[in-house]
């Protein structure tokens, strides 16, 4: 069996077990997004989430968290519900949030498709990662071709939108990698308009320690700064409204 069939066997075995999209690319060290991350971390963009500035090499180098990494399978699962809040007065709760926790969900999901790939396959080593690791995973989908990244810095499939969770399989099988696709956004800015906090300083750049899912999950503190009173928009936990104006 050549690589090219060891992938169209990988994507049926993902699109079976639920995944949306699955896609390639080479494992190799994100040279273009160093002084991307280095200069986000500089403007203390990432607030108080001092995990990402944590392992800053690994982060950009897969190479580094499997040993002999050769490739990166990007996976998209779909969160998006069946039935939304319906009460707009009630506090609002992200999308994501809806059903069991996805990190037992997704992983569970991955290892299974590790397993089939090692029987099918042969001796292939790897590691499953869902937000367990610092990976930067909307980067690896985006280098996968699975979408691109919008101005609002979330992953953005064409025809189905972001709401999906990201996960990865980082192997030592070399494959041949998938190729990116254009950016879609062109001159609108709705996310920009609609972003309650003003989050997103400038197209494709968020400073995370305004945005209202940061403020109301990863902000420990017990009062919300001044400057965010009465921009919440009711948002209790996360918030969705630049995926929702997209």
């Amino acid at each position: 069996m050549n690589k090219s069939a060891y992938k169209s066997l990988i994507q049926q075995k993902a699109k079976d077990l639920g995944f949306f999209f699955c896609g390639f690319s080479k494992a190799d060290f994100l040279e273009e997004e160093a002084p991307k991350l280095e200069a986000w971390l500089n403007k203390n963009y990432h607030g108080k989430m001092s995990y990402m500035a944590n392992h800053f090499d690994k982060r950009l180098d897969p190479r580094l968290l499997v040993d002999d990494a050769k490739t990166v399978v990007s996976l998209l699962l779909n969160y998006y519900p069946e039935k939304t809040q319906q009460d707009e007065d009630a506090p609002k709760i992200s999308k994501y949030a809806y059903g069991e926790d996805y990190h037992f969900v997704i992983k569970d999901k991955l290892k299974e498709l590790l397993a089939f790939i090692q029987a099918e396959i042969g001796e292939v080593g790897g590691r499953v990662f869902v937000d367990s690791a610092p990976v930067m995973d909307k980067v690896w989908a985006k280098k996968a071709g699975l979408g691109w990244l919008g101005k609002n810095s979330n992953l953005i499939h064409p025809k189905n939108g972001s709401f999906f969770f990201i996960a990865e399989l980082i192997i030592d099988l070399e494959l041949e990698p998938d190729e990116p696709i254009k950016d879609y956004c062109g001159t609108c800015t709705k996310c920009i308009d609609a972003c309650p906090t003003e989050a997103i300083v400038q197209p494709y750049l968020v400073d995370g320690s305004k945005c209202v899912s940061y403020l109301t999950i990863e902000l420990k503190d017990e009062l919300l700064p001044s400057e965010f009173k009465g921009k919440m928009d009711n948002w209790m936990f996360g918030c969705d409204v630049c995926q929702d104006v997209c």
